[in-house]
């Protein structure tokens, strides 16, 4: 039979805790042996996590979100149009909403916020080197970088911007100088067709506005020289003068015949009409003109005519240089009026130039503009204190543990050897150091 004594104890252990449970409460045991301990480093941790999360400078920051233009063309648009009214047109709305580049543009401008084009001009507008006192340029563009957060919804396409900074008024204005910064980088990059035609529209506008010029200043020349101003009307009004002075030439001959028959040629009468006919002769010889033409220096015609009619003393030209005078008046004037018309469509078509370029420039639409930001958002100073506070009293709970758990090693174990020899050895070198540095002072 088998004894009563090798029967007790495993009546005892048959009603014994679980092993785990029995480790828990000899754990918890220790811990509140040490319960006087850890109030101290509690209070203690706590006051000193509450003056960490005090010193912590404050972080403000500014939020702006915008919206990229959408460069969407005809042909894309009456796809998407189509392939929204058909339900058979699947594949090719997807590819007509692809094709529209709403996201490659929201992309595009994010690469621009991120550039080192906009980061450069903000280190430069807003010293950000002495602000974040860095020594290197490229160590301001990294905190800056540190500092933004860049977003874009993948849905909507808008784009948002989150600058922190300790002054919350240099928070917004940095997120301010994301936005001007990106617009100028916009217009500097823009190279569309409307763009090049407004460049080539005023290139050309500005030859034919000094030719227009030249032209003016030709035509008003050899007018006051030539008294030119009118050929055609000019003609018409000598010939009309020429034939009046005609009529009344053949009326006082006339008379002046009637007049030697009746009174003789030594009349008084006779001599008066006379007088009158010599005048008219003369008045009309002026007006006529001679025949033959100025004589030529090798010159055009436009310089031989101006030259030939410097010196003369009438107020209209002679009526049969008139015809000579009107090729180059012609010529001069068609000039003139050809680069008037040219000066007047130059001028539409760049005006419309330039509304098709404003409307093609891609424009940055701002949904929420940065404002000046009135709560800090970060440190969270009693989220911290407490974190730190638990974090000390687990650290020195686990440390607790740790000694007891090294405690209970047996003297003779190798581990518990070799720390011993690891700590002579760290302690004899240390010693030895401070006695060096002793004899030396």
């Amino acid at each position: 039979m088998i004894s009563n004594s090798l029967l007790e104890p495993v009546a005892r252990n048959e009603f014994a805790p679980p092993l785990h449970q029995t480790h828990w409460a000899i754990r918890a045991r220790l811990l509140w042996e040490y319960r006087r301990l850890l109030a101290r480093v509690a209070v203690i941790s706590l006051l000193v996590s509450m003056a960490i999360a005090f010193v912590i400078p404050k972080r403000y920051r500014s939020k702006t979100s915008i919206m990229p233009p959408e460069q969407q063309s005809s042909s894309t648009m009456m796809l998407a149009a189509l392939a929204s009214r058909s339900p058979n047109l699947g594949s090719l709305g997807s590819l007509a909403s692809s094709l529209m580049g709403t996201h490659s543009t929201t992309a595009l401008f994010v690469d621009f916020l991120r550039s080192g084009t906009v980061s450069s001009h903000l280190i430069d507008r807003f010293d950000l080197q002495h602000v974040y006192h860095k020594r290197y340029r490229i160590d301001t563009a990294k905190h800056l970088a540190r500092c933004t957060k860049i977003a874009d919804d993948k849905k909507s396409g808008i784009i948002t911007i989150e600058v922190d900074d300790t002054d919350p008024i240099r928070a917004r204005n940095l997120a301010q100088g994301y936005l001007d910064e990106l617009n100028q980088l916009v217009t500097q990059t823009n190279t569309s067709a409307a763009h090049r035609e407004r460049v080539f529209i005023e290139q050309r506008l500005r030859v034919v506005r000094a030719e227009l010029e030249t032209a003016q200043v030709q035509l008003s020349d050899f007018a006051s020289k030539t008294s030119a101003i009118d050929v055609v009307a000019q003609t018409k009004a000598m010939v009309d003068a020429g034939a009046r002075v005609q009529a009344e030439l053949m009326v006082e001959q006339s008379e002046l015949q009637s007049l030697r028959q009746m009174y003789g040629d030594g009349n008084v009468r006779v001599r008066e009409a006379e007088a009158r006919i010599a005048a008219l002769q003369n008045g009309l010889k002026k007006m006529t003109g001679s025949p033959v033409p100025p004589a030529t220096d090798g010159g055009d015609d436009s310089s031989t005519v101006q030259n030939a009619s410097e010196d003369t003393t009438e107020l209209y030209p002679p009526l049969r240089q008139l015809p000579r005078l009107a090729v180059p008046y012609a010529d001069l004037y068609r000039r003139v009026k050809t680069q008037e018309a040219a000066f007047e469509l130059l001028t539409q078509q760049y005006e419309l130039a330039r509304l098709e370029e404003a409307r093609d420039v891609p424009s940055v639409s701002v949904i929420d503009p940065p404002g000046i930001p009135e709560k800090k958002y970060f440190p969270p100073r009693i989220l911290l204190t407490l974190l730190l506070a638990f974090l000390s009293i687990t650290a020195t709970a686990a440390l607790i543990l740790m000694r007891d758990n090294w405690s209970k090693v047996d003297a003779r174990d190798p581990r518990k050897a070799l720390a011993a020899d690891v700590i002579t050895v760290t302690r004899h070198r240390i010693d030895s150091a401070l006695s060096r540095k002793r004899g030396a002072a």
